[in-house]
């Protein structure tokens, strides 16, 4: 069932998020997607889930529903939304080329209400955007169809719950194919799409659906890409074997004295290199032929099967036979696709390091008795005991203890983090010497490690826009290289005159033979064209090189959410840094503090008072105190004037904290009133501070730069890059933060609702623009700029909000997202380079019969791999 509701109160993306997240974890809901322009909550549940349920999940998460629905009133069904809709990724396997990933994207597109679809057949990924959810077996069959299939997964569950309802809840969990009974272990084995769910999700799901259920065994997709690899290099080995016996033959045959019987022995010999370890390429190749959308299969069959064919007939008939050529073209292909297995296997490795980061159990507090559980029994609101050495199970809030955790995962920093009681902690994070007890605030699929895989795989799906280019133009090519082949052979029989004396020039190359029949130089000439031509080395260029880039991106920190950007961040002009959490730590601290007497007396007074503020500025001095283990008293009497400051009495005295006028009545020795006046001018929050109706001193508090800020300003301008800062504060402060940072474009007193207006001025005024923010208040303007950098610590992060996510925090981590951006731009333009090279100088060659095929096809396995390994450089990135 589809849904719709209006939702009062959302005022921003994080609120859009919070209804999202409250009505995800509804039992029975599958999807949740919250337009906060139009305040619509767009909801895909089963038929079990009621509209109260719905209803009380938004007003626990601080929101309220517009017209709640009565029972008479249901929700309505949500209408068509094509700029948002249902997204589904689907991870497909059998496609070993640009082609096939468009007739998969062909066949997709058919479905009914599916508005948008790619295919990267890099990644292995199809990300289909549909106006509504669409049945899970419909892409199976749609796929399959067309010659290829989904990769699924399983496991297998023990309950004593052998209901019906126990199935109908399986079924209508997303992802979920088919359900299988295994008398043997005793148990239900579920297959399912591990990009839809996964093992934890299900059990999860059905413990809040109330079904008792444990894990006897799962197969996780964890290892799908050395599974590929270790399949093809099965394949090629077992070819090789009767090749190599081939090859030696051949040479006797040839080279020393003829071999009876020698046509049938490589008939027999190459059987099985042909039309079983090949039969997979063959297959493809075929359905692609009579799909009407040939691929890089079909040149192989084209290459390797008719030839091998024509040797049968050269047991009665002697001429020229080329089973020798048709076997090693089969033996070169497969060559090709496991060094292109195994390129990819090294390029995602990334991914697969993150999932194999988290914890596999936890031990939690269960009526106050420590239990060992699987991390799918975890749930939001357990207490997680965490020792030391060990990892955080799953994302959470410290309640007891302190240590220092390796986050090196999540930001790339290799220096430990000291975590107290409040401090937020992210999964699979590795604790340090400390005992902690860690509240469980997220789990499953939406825990940090889980957003940072799927921020990984979208980047893979993505598409850059030269990428859309190259698909269009390796969709033509397999065709046409099939006509280039046909006309190369007419044309051997139109001018033989000319073919013949360019062989006879280039009789030196030891295989170029002008003494063979006219039709056999024709027949390798064409052969040559089919099995040299690699459209597979452009469509790799871009998929490969954003995953390694996204790759290397995030070992550092880096979170590429967008393909797109990659291209984008070349044409930057200007880069707008709003100033609170970009350019400042976000928090104040306290800078200065001049008093009469003792510097820690006076704090000690302001800081005791200021227990009782819930002022940020009251914090900073309170944090400023502890610090320094500045001993602190309770106040009493405590009292907020609004805009003026607080007063109270601490210790005995009426203390005061706040502006000159309120603190005394008496007038301000000039030490403090010039250094008042100073303190401003540097833009930061001067505070008076008076005890027993005497000023005592001054505090000054500031939102200070980010270590590392005007280096990091100088090092743009050095890249020809305009700073920009955008806050809302006011001139004084926004000038004297700039200088300090070394920008001199600002604008100030800027309201969060203008930050829009301002990013397209900065457009206008200099060009392309990336706008850098925290993520959370700068949402709409990350949005409209032509790259959004979001940056924050952790947990903190929005990582929704930005093109581009620089986790740590730090500033230095834009510099570093501007050279990964350059440096995997630069490899896609190299990958296309040497893809275009290759094809433009091989296949006139191969025409002119300057290429033996088995060249040809080895020349052909390369290029792809000489693409794969010049992407697989940017690992060594520093």
């Amino acid at each position: 069932m589809a849904y719709q509701i209006k939702v009062r109160g959302m005022s921003c993306q994080h609120c859009a998020r919070a209804v999202e997240q409250a009505l995800r974890e509804v039992p029975g809901v599958r999807s949740a997607l919250v337009d906060l322009e139009k305040g619509v909550a767009s909801v895909e549940a089963s038929q079990e889930v009621s509209t109260d349920a719905l209803t009380q999940a938004v007003t626990d998460a601080g929101y309220s529903v517009d017209e709640p629905p009565s029972d008479d009133a249901p929700l309505r069904p949500s209408p068509a939304q094509p700029e948002h809709g249902v997204r589904t990724d689907l991870p497909i396997t059998g496609m070993t080329c640009a082609s096939c990933a468009a007739s998969v994207e062909r066949a997709l597109r058919r479905l009914p209400s599916v508005h948008q679809v790619h295919v990267n057949f890099a990644s292995e990924r199809a990300t289909v955007i549909s106006e509504r959810s669409i049945p899970t077996s419909a892409f199976l069959h749609t796929v399959r169809k067309v010659g290829y299939d989904i990769a699924t997964d399983e496991i297998a569950l023990s309950t004593a719950d052998r209901a019906p309802e126990l199935r109908d809840s399986l079924l209508a969990l997303p992802g979920v194919l088919n359900l299988e009974d295994d008398a043997e272990r005793q148990a239900l084995v579920v297959r399912y799409v591990p990009t839809l769910t996964d093992a934890d999700s299900l059990v999860r799901d059905l413990q809040k659906l109330g079904h008792s259920v444990d894990v006897v065994d799962a197969h996780q997709d964890e290892l799908l890409g050395q599974e590929e690899t270790s399949v093809a290099r099965r394949r090629l080995l077992r070819a090789l074997v009767p090749g190599l016996v081939i090859m030696v033959l051949m040479m006797i045959h040839y080279m020393l004295t003829p071999i009876p019987l020698y046509v049938p022995i490589l008939l027999v010999l190459g059987f099985p290199v042909v039309f079983v370890w090949g039969l997979p390429t063959l297959r493809s190749g075929l359905l692609s032929l009579r799909n009407l959308r040939p691929n890089m299969e079909a040149l192989i069959l084209l290459g390797s099967a008719p030839p091998y064919l024509m040797g049968i007939a050269g047991i009665w008939f002697p001429y020229v036979v080329f089973v020798e050529m048709a076997v090693w073209i089969m033996i070169f292909h497969l060559l090709g696709r496991y060094l292109e297995a195994h390129a990819k296997g090294r390029a995602s490795k990334a991914i697969q390091r993150l999932l194999q980061l988290g914890a596999k159990r936890a031990r939690v507090l269960r009526d106050e008795v420590e239990v060992e559980v699987p991390l799918s029994h975890v749930q939001v609101g357990d207490l997680m005991v965490v020792r030391p050495g060990e990892k955080v199970p799953t994302d959470g809030v410290v309640e007891h203890g302190s240590s220092s955790l390796d986050e090196s995962m999540a930001t790339g920093e290799s220096m430990p983090v000291d975590k107290r009681v409040g401090d937020a902690v992210i999964g699979a994070t590795v604790n340090g010497s400390g005992l902690l007890r860690v509240r469980a605030s997220r789990v499953g699929r939406d825990t940090f490690l889980a957003q940072m895989v799927r921020l990984m795989e979208e980047a893979h799906s993505s598409k850059v826009p030269i990428q859309a280019w190259a698909d269009r133009i390796t969709g033509y090519m397999v065709p046409v290289v099939m006509l280039i082949a046909l006309s190369t052979f007419g044309m051997w029989f139109a001018f033989p005159g000319f073919f013949t004396q360019v062989v006879e020039t280039f009789a030196f190359l030891p295989w170029v033979n002008p003494e063979l029949p006219l039709i056999s130089l024709a027949i390798l000439a064409a052969v040559a064209v089919l099995v040299i031509s690699c459209p597979c080395a452009l469509g790799l260029a871009t998929p490969i090189a954003l995953m390694v880039g996204s790759g290397v991106g995030a070992e550092r920190g880096i979170l590429i959410r967008k393909g797109a950007s990659i291209q984008a961040m070349r044409d930057i002009r200007a880069v707008v840094l709003d100033k609170t959490g970009t350019l400042t730590e976000g928090r104040p601290t306290v800078t200065d503090v001049i008093a009469q007497g003792d510097e820690s007396d006076l704090l000690r007074l302001a800081a005791s008072l200021e227990q009782g503020s819930e002022h940020p500025l009251g914090k900073a001095l309170v944090a400023a105190a502890r610090a320094k283990d500045i001993p602190l008293s309770a106040p009493d009497a405590f009292t907020a004037e609004v805009g003026m400051g607080v007063r109270g009495v601490v210790d005995g005295e009426e203390v005061r904290v706040g502006k000159p006028d309120f603190v005394s009545q008496k007038d301000f020795p000039k030490p403090f009133a010039e250094a008042f006046d100073a303190l401003r001018s540097e833009g930061k929050t001067v505070l008076a501070v008076a005890s027993g109706g005497s000023p005592i001193g001054v505090v000054a508090v500031a939102d200070p730069l980010k270590r590392g800020a005007p280096e990091v300003v100088a090092a743009l301008k050095r890249l020809g890059l305009r700073p920009v800062m955008l806050t809302g504060d006011n001139r004084v402060t926004a000038r004297a933060i700039a200088e300090q940072a070394g920008i001199d474009e600002v604008h100030s007193e800027v309201l969060p609702e203008d930050k829009v207006r301002i990013v397209r001025v900065v457009r206008d005024r200099h060009g392309p623009t990336a706008m850098v923010g925290d993520g959370i208040n700068d949402a709409p303007s990350l949005a409209v700029a032509d790259v959004g950098i979001a940056i924050g610590t952790g947990t903190d992060i929005a990582i929704e909000a930005g093109d581009i996510v620089l986790v740590k925090g730090e500033l230095e981590g834009l510099l570093k997202a501007i050279e990964l951006s350059t440096s995997t731009f630069s490899k896609i333009k190299q990958g296309y380079f040497w893809a275009w090279f290759y094809n433009g100088t091989a296949i006139p060659a191969a025409a002119l019969g300057l290429l033996h095929p088995m060249i040809g096809a080895l020349a052909m396995a390369l290029s792809s791999f000489t693409v794969s390994v010049n992407a697989l450089r940017l690992r060594r990135m520093p």
